[in-house]
């Protein structure tokens, strides 16, 4: 975690950011890493050119995904640990 110090911040503000968190019961620290965190949150545009930049790095995905999950629910895959529900005996 990274500290960060704010000068001259204006009383107003600084008072409507107190009131902010004793309305919700948080400190003004964690009101304020909200209100930063919120701030710089990426755009939808800059999350759809993020998207757009991993599907270019990892190229075109082939396959049948929902045959492939089908595939493993219908065979058992996965459940009680791994082990195929036909070997199990309480699924007899």
């Amino acid at each position: 975690m990274v500290d960060i110090l704010v000068r001259n911040l204006d009383k107003d503000i600084a008072r409507r950011l107190k009131d902010k968190a004793k309305a919700k019961g948080a400190s003004v620290n964690e009101t304020a890493r909200e209100a930063i965190a919120a701030y710089v949150k990426p755009s939808k545009e800059e999350a759809w050119a993020a998207a757009e930049a991993f599907r270019k790095k990892i190229g075109r995905i082939s396959g049948n995904s929902t045959a492939d999950i089908r595939e493993d629910r219908d065979s058992g895959w996965g459940r009680d640990h791994g082990e195929r529900r036909d070997n199990d005996e309480r699924h007899r």
